[in-house]
């Protein structure tokens, strides 16, 4: 017999038990959900459950006099969606500028892909078949490949890929896109789309909940940039949800209430007007420099994905980009970006912050990311990604070396090599700058300043070389999240194992300070650009081990800068040193939890 550990849920609570003679209050039908909360914020509100449209379809082939007519449709259908996702796209550059309205540009590049739309056509007209039969074969060639990735980013994007499908089969029946709910809702379905959340928001939706998607999903970050909640991952929870009653959302906590009782309600009202005021005052300290209590100068820069969120980074108090991740340059088009293309990008990045600093990372691609690989790999976490790829494919390497290079004319910018798990890895990646930097400066006319060397310290392998590492490179930086998935064995998105992913582990800790003090001991800069550097019980721990510089999402920066400001090194190097000595997670949370409410 074969046991399997079933996914955690919270679903239904048991029933109070009742002594006899006693008269108990009706029991509560409050339920609460647990999926992954990608959006902060809380909503109370009323359900709408928002559910698509089943249309009934013609199996039945199509006679010889019926095909062209066949194909009239299919492009009329193609002429609808196009319309309909510019009309998407000029409401989403309207609400949150471009950032994600090129996202609709792609899929309407996609509906014009003569490739696509002429084996659609021409199997229309050989196979005699109704046209919503075809879209579905060939739209599921590619959503195959991306739903069996073992990437949860391909994964993520087949959504995006169903959405475009979707659309060309509901225009095959003239049917009118659905993006009317009732104003203030909470909105409740198995599955959204970018655009679905675009249309939406305009009813002004207090948040979202949806049975599938996850962090790092297109939906979740247009909401994060919307500042509207959702919790996503929930399973079958919209089979669940009932219009018209009461929920509390925590995009915060990732936690769905279904008819909460009053004091819950109550609860979440206070805590919602207590964040109200803590956001207030962390947005006082936002635009100040950060100082401990006692006067120790700590910086906080950046995580971003595309150049234009750099123009929202002083709002929030940025002290620059401390990562810049590029692959989403390379994803665009599942094929690697041209050198020109980079070398554009990188500088109009480099001139927006200067003087302040851009941190470059490196593809960092997984062989499944490579659409043109012929392997197929078991287990693509444990296999070709990162630096293995850009040396074995150096041409990747090549073209954005001389991108970074040709692009620092200000001098502010470095590149962080991701991956590391040897020193060799850091000397080849050293020696292609050094060559690269030679030779562009035989062609220009003023002398290109090289980029400073970064590696990312997230395999188990890097902690234990980061005494030779860090006397190599110019800083190290801390990606506490694929750190703690290869230390303790726990893929954070396995729904089965995701409770066993903890980074308050005692290996973590341990070697968090490991690192941290051996780099600065070899007088090699240090930085954590990790989720773990938003987490406001980390904070106090980090600064008693010696960190000086995070790297973290921008809108948890105001809240970082004013934690910062509560505690004095010494105090937080007593803490550190507490925790060293604890054995488990739940010891070294409890003591962190109790320092930072001491504060």
């Amino acid at each position: 017999m074969v046991y399997r550990k079933a996914p955690k849920s919270s679903g239904d609570a048991p029933e109070s038990q009742a002594n006899p003679g006693d008269h108990p209050e009706p029991p509560s039908r409050e339920r609460r959900y647990h999926g992954i909360g990608s959006a902060k914020g809380f909503a109370i509100g009323e359900t709408y459950e928002f559910v698509r449209e089943t249309i009934e379809h013609e199996t039945a082939d199509l006679s010889p006099e019926n095909i062209e007519e066949e194909v009239e449709r299919f492009m009329t259908a193609l002429h609808r969606s196009e319309k309909e996702l510019k009309k998407i796209e000029r409401v989403t550059t309207r609400k949150i500028g471009r950032l994600y309205s090129d996202l609709f540009q792609a899929q309407i590049m996609l509906l014009n892909d003569p490739v696509l739309t002429g084996n659609i056509t021409r199997r229309i007209r050989e196979e005699l078949k109704p046209a919503h039969l075809i879209i579905e074969q060939e739209f599921g060639k590619y959503l195959e490949h991306f739903l069996k990735s073992d990437d949860l980013f391909f994964r993520e994007r087949a959504a995006d890929l169903h959405d475009i499908k979707d659309r060309i089969i509901r225009n095959l029946h003239i049917r009118k896109l659905h993006s009317w709910v009732p104003e203030g809702s909470i909105v409740v379905s198995h599955h959204l789309s970018p655009a679905d959340i675009i249309l939406l928001s305009r009813s002004n939706i207090k948040g979202f909940a949806t049975d599938t998607g996850g962090k790092t999903s297109h939906i979740s970050l247009i909401c994060k940039s919307l500042n509207i909640p959702i919790v996503v991952g929930l399973g079958n929870f919209s089979q669940k949800a009932l219009s018209g009653s009461r929920m509390i959302l925590d995009g915060s906590e990732g936690v769905v209430i279904t008819d909460p009782a009053d004091e819950t309600v109550e609860t979440y009202i206070k805590k919602r007007e207590e964040e109200n005021k803590r956001e207030a005052d962390d947005s006082i300290m936002a635009h100040r420099h950060t100082y401990t209590r006692c006067g120790v100068r700590i910086s906080v820069c950046s995580n971003i994905d595309f150049k234009e969120e750099i123009e929202h980074l002083d709002s929030t108090g940025s002290e620059g980009v401390g990562l810049f991740r590029t692959e989403n340059l390379f994803l665009d088009d599942l094929k690697p970006p041209k050198e020109s293309m980079q070398q554009a990008y990188y500088l109009e990045m480099a001139g927006m912050l200067t003087p302040k600093p851009l941190v470059i990372r490196l593809f960092d691609i997984g062989g499944d990311k490579l659409i043109y690989s012929p392997v197929k790999e078991p287990n693509p976490n444990l296999g070709w990604r990162g630096v293995r790829i850009l040396i074995d494919v150096p041409e990747i390497l090549d073209a954005q070396l001389q991108a970074v290079i040709k692009a620092n004319i200000h001098g502010n910018i470095d590149v962080l090599i991701p991956m590391i798990s040897s020193i060799e890895e850091i000397m080849h990646i050293r020696q292609a700058i050094e060559k690269h930097h030679k030779h562009l400066n035989t062609l220009s006319s003023e002398p290109l300043e090289k980029p400073g060397i970064g590696a990312m310290i997230e395999l188990p392998a890097a902690v234990e070389l980061i005494d030779e590492i860090s006397r190599i490179v110019d800083f190290v930086s801390i990606g506490t999240n694929d750190l703690t998935q290869y230390t303790l064995a726990v893929d954070r998105n396995n729904l089965i194992v995701q409770d066993l992913f903890e980074k308050f582990h005692p290996a973590i800790i341990r070697q968090l300070h490991r690192v941290i003090t051996t780099a600065q001991r070899n007088r090699c800069r240090v930085s954590l650009c990790g989720d773990m550097g938003s987490d406001s019980l980390a904070t106090p721990y980090l600064i008693g081990c010696g960190l000086r510089e995070f790297s973290i999402v921008s809108s948890d920066i105001p809240a970082l800068k004013a934690a910062v400001g509560k505690y004095t090194v010494e105090e937080c190097e007593a803490l550190a040193a507490e925790c060293l000595k604890l054995s488990s997670s739940s010891t070294i949370k409890a003591r962190l939890e109790a320092f930072v409410k001491a504060h």
